[in-house]
């Protein structure tokens, strides 16, 4: 049983995944049949996260499976987020049409949480770039499951096309570094690394081009809008949140493990990429009038932020970065729980959908009030306290230029974020009649939204245990 513990979630969940198949065929194909899979699947992932947290959590940072599997906090930590994650994106699948009526799902939702943690806690090339495709494949086909949906078979193509092209620079990548190093165990190839001579940097450049298509780094986000856009809303909600933090975990883990030397041209580079990410992704959602466009770009901008922790190179900017990307998974789950609850009464994305939310749904506009404003990196939410450590780390560690850029990014973007707000909570319907168009919440949902706005809240006012437990998983890395 020991020697299942640095793995347990992953069985947990297989095991979930299993049942789910088997237990479908069971089942009235009716209301009651929807319901009953999407609160099985959203139950069990909270036992694995319990089961987790009582019985596998690590100690010393230790390699199992072979030197396949590194079992430290780093990988433990971004597992619990990516279950809790899934759990909520579960409980979104309810209220979404034709993914509440397919076991097949919730099985691939499981399956990409299977995969995302294996990314966060792979320690030899091969087992990651498995976990990585193990992540992937599921959520080509959520991202075109509407079939019958001309956006969503668009999206689901473009995002597996691209998704393979950069698949394979990685694969590649990976295969060089083999070849010159005669090992694929991430631990032992540092000394092959040592020094940033010219191989290095190319192969470096080749396995970041694929780990940026992940996170959507400039200049490889260009997939994100349409995917976004066209995929069903939870799907994407999970896309821009634990997909991009299970890359992140991939990136901070290569970095300190395979390229420890990180020389002051190649941080420059990476500061390059952050802020090209940032301001990119700002600028371009400030024209934006569809809503899960907008939260597309506005993901490609926080990707430009974590990364700012990730050029800082230093157990504080990793456990910031760690810490943002935790704000981040909570955060914009709950702005993609919305959009997707107004999606579904108005079937629209455009911001005219959103008019007189606030008298429509009271409960919903404060939902949206939290979430923008924690995206906008306000007090007391859990963005401001991201942002203010990512920004810190940067400044501790000499890039005071970066830090300034990723301040005036920020307020580029509280511009956009109060714009939303704007039409939620000053605009009215026309005659006034908010009454007469509710925005009703159904039960599940509603647990969720309120788990995620308790969950931005604590992180941005009690964030010591959060910000303790982020830099216990950085100094397992340094």
């Amino acid at each position: 049983m020991a020697t299942l513990l640095p793995i347990l979630p992953e069985v947990i969940l297989l095991t979930l995944a299993v049942l789910v198949l088997i237990l479908d065929p069971f089942l009235k194909k009716d209301a009651n049949h929807r319901s009953f899979l999407g609160m099985f699947t959203a139950a069990g992932l909270l036992v694995t996260l319990t089961l987790s947290l009582f019985f596998a959590r690590p100690a010393e940072p230790s390699l199992v499976f072979g030197g396949m599997v590194r079992f430290d906090w780093l990988g433990f930590l971004f597992k619990m987020f990516f279950v809790f994650a899934a759990a909520v994106t579960a409980l979104f699948f309810m209220d979404t049409d034709k993914l509440n009526q397919r076991a097949e799902a919730y099985l691939l939702l499981l399956a990409a949480t299977i995969g995302m943690c294996l990314m966060s806690s792979s320690a030899d090339l091969v087992m990651l770039y498995l976990a990585i495709e193990t992540t992937s494949i599921p959520l080509y086909i959520l991202a075109g499951f509407l079939t019958r949906d001309d956006k969503s078979t668009e999206s689901g193509f473009k995002y597996m096309l691209f998704g393979a092209l950069t698949s394979a620079v990685l694969l590649y990548g990976f295969s060089l570094i083999y070849g010159f190093a005669g090992t694929t165990s991430l631990y032992d190839l540092s000394i092959h690394f040592s020094n940033f001579d010219l191989l290095a940097v190319g192969i470096t450049f080749l396995v970041l081009a694929g780990l940026a298509f992940k996170v959507s780094l400039f200049p490889f986000h260009f997939w994100a809008p349409d995917v976004y856009e066209g995929a069903p809303t939870p799907v994407a909600g999970f896309l821009s949140t634990a997909s991009k933090a299970a890359g992140f975990a991939v990136i901070l883990r290569l970095l300190t493990a395979v390229f420890p030397v990180i020389s002051t041209d190649w941080s420059m580079i990476l500061a390059v990429l952050a802020t090209l990410t940032m301001t990119v992704g700002n600028l371009i959602a400030l024209a934006q009038k569809n809503i899960k466009r907008l939260l597309a770009y506005s993901s490609i901008a926080h990707a430009g932020y974590a990364m700012i922790g990730v050029v800082a190179f230093s157990q504080f900017g990793v456990a910031s970065a760690v810490f943002y990307l935790i704000a981040y998974i909570l955060t914009n789950l709950l702005a993609f729980g919305i959009v997707g609850i107004v999606g579904h009464v108005t079937d629209s994305d455009d911001f005219s959908a959103y008019v007189g939310l606030s008298r429509r749904n009271s409960g919903l506009g404060l939902a949206a009030l939290v979430a923008f404003l924690s995206l906008a990196g306000m007090p007391p939410f859990g963005g401001f306290v991201a942002k203010f450590f990512v920004f810190a780390a940067a400044v501790q560690s000499g890039w005071i230029w970066l830090a300034v850029i990723g301040v005036l990014n920020s307020i580029v973007g509280l511009y956009y974020y109060l714009n939303i707000l704007k039409y939620i909570y000053l605009y009215r319907m026309e005659n006034q009649d908010e009454d007469q168009h509710p925005v009703p919440v159904s039960r599940p949902v509603a647990i969720a939204l309120v788990v995620l706005v308790i969950g931005v809240f604590l992180i941005g006012t009690l964030f010591g245990p959060w910000f303790g437990f982020a830099n216990h998983a950085a100094l397992n890395l340094f």
